[in-house]
Order: structure tokens, then sequence, then C-alpha cells
């Protein structure tokens, strides 16, 4: 696994990179998170594909400047990223936030995206829940405690990866990291449901969703479902809002099985 930098407008923008093969795959991130997230999973799907998988600008090591995160520009954002890499043609796995980009772009893109996989995606639950409020509060107020309750919350684990907690404490406390976060919320709060877009998707689409997710519920997957042409299912019992960290093998076999 590589670690590489692009400059795009003028913002540095940092990616991990695996894999040899002609097929790209890109990862995209939810809020607060970085490319790490996706590590239980990224060197098995290096076996038969190139997994690109960027810090979205506003997140991570990559710059964060002083504008206004809607899902509208980081789903240009990606377009951008890809662009610069010679990406032309991706398959998707978006998580949360990372699902409505995915979703923002594929529908602005139609002929770049190969196939599509959802993962408990926002875009369509508008109100918080308890899980989300200690998300955001340990974003806004940074310490190991209260960003292990967190996680303990959205996962339904009690074992949190002490790196995971570290890490998310470190980028919630580099400069202009809290201001990203609460413009993307702000933003994620106005945008318009994302239903008509999901009737314009035709990429054949995977979606995945934690049967336990406190953050955004699997009932909200019925929407998502519904409102694709060409849309797949796979509920994975005994997980929360990341399968792909709580259940990684099993994430990977739904998941590949779907690409190939």
């Amino acid at each position: 696994m590589e670690e590489k930098s692009v400059c795009i407008d003028g913002y540095n923008i940092r990616y991990l990179i695996d894999g040899k093969s002609k097929k790209n795959l890109i990862l995209i991130h939810g809020l607060g998170a970085s490319a790490e997230r996706w590590e239980h999973v990224i060197p098995n799907f290096a076996k038969n594909y190139r997994v690109i998988v960027p810090d979205l600008i506003g997140f991570g090591q990559s710059d964060k400047p002083l504008v206004d995160y809607t899902t509208t520009y980081l789903g240009k954002f990606i377009k951008k990223f890809l662009d610069h890499i010679d990406a032309m043609k991706v398959s998707i796995i978006g998580s949360s936030l990372g699902g409505q980009i995915a979703i923002d772009f594929t529908s602005d893109n139609p002929t770049k995206v190969d196939k599509l996989v959802l993962v408990s995606p926002s875009g369509i639950m508008k109100h918080s829940t308890p899980a989300l409020d200690a998300y955001i509060m340990a974003a806004m107020y940074p310490n190991n405690d209260s960003a292990e309750y967190a996680f303990q919350i959205m996962s339904g684990q009690k074992n949190i990866d002490e790196n995971t907690v570290k890490g998310f404490v470190e980028r919630m406390k580099l400069p202009n990291a809290k201001m990203a976060f609460m413009s993307t919320l702000l933003g994620l709060k106005d945008a318009e449901i994302v239903s008509q877009k999901l009737s314009s998707i035709n990429s054949p689409t995977l979606i995945v969703w934690g049967e336990n997710d406190p953050v955004i519920p699997i009932k909200y997957a019925s929407s998502f479902i519904s409102g694709i042409n060409d849309c797949r299912f796979v509920k994975m019992s005994g997980c929360g809002h990341t399968p792909y960290v709580e259940k990684p093998d099993k994430f990977y076999q739904s998941v590949s099985e779907f690409l190939k």
C-alpha cells in the first residue's frame, strides 16, 4: 500500500493506493473519517483491483480550505480527483456520507461508474440519532474517552481499536478540522433528499447495511433499494454502522461477489 498526494485546485490531497489491476475501485469514507477506515478490506480488494482511497478534501491529512462542504462540492471533488489520477472508469464503495457523495457523483457522471456499492448511505434521513449526536460531540470536543464512547455506540462493540480512537482525536485537532466537519454536517441537513438522483442511477448497485446500525437505522434502506433501477441488498447481521470494520471478511465476500 502506497501513500501518495495530488494537488487539486491548489490543495494537497492525500490518498492510499494498492493493487496492480487495470480495474479501478475507489473507496470513499464517511464524515470525520479518513482513508485508514478501510484498512481492513483494502488488501483483499487489491488482489483484483487498483484500490484508490482518498482522504476527502477537508478530512484526514488532506488540506481543509474555508469552503462550503456540500455533497455537491464533494461530488465534484471526486471527479477532479479521479481525473488527476487518470481513473476514467471506476467502481465505487461509499460509506455513510461517502455513499451520498457517490450517489451525487454517479448521478452526474453515469458513464464513469461501472458498479456502485453504498454502505449505510446518508441522504434520506434528515434527523439526528443518539449515536450521531455522540459522534458529533466527540468531533467537537475530541479526547480519547468521548471518541471511544462514540465508536462503541456506533459499532455496538465494547472493544474499540486503540488506533481508531487515537487517529480520530488527532485528526479532529488539526487546523480547520472542526470547521470542515460542521460545514459538512450542515450541508447534509440542507441538502435535498437524494430520491430523484437515485432514479437516474443505471449502474448495477449493491446496498449494504448493518442490521443494528444506530447512526442511520436500517429502516432507511428500503428507500434506496426501491429508488435505484438495478439494485441488490445485503443485510449484515451483528453489525453497526461500519461492517467493513466490524466484520471485514464477511463484508469483502459479499461485495466482491457483487463486483465480479
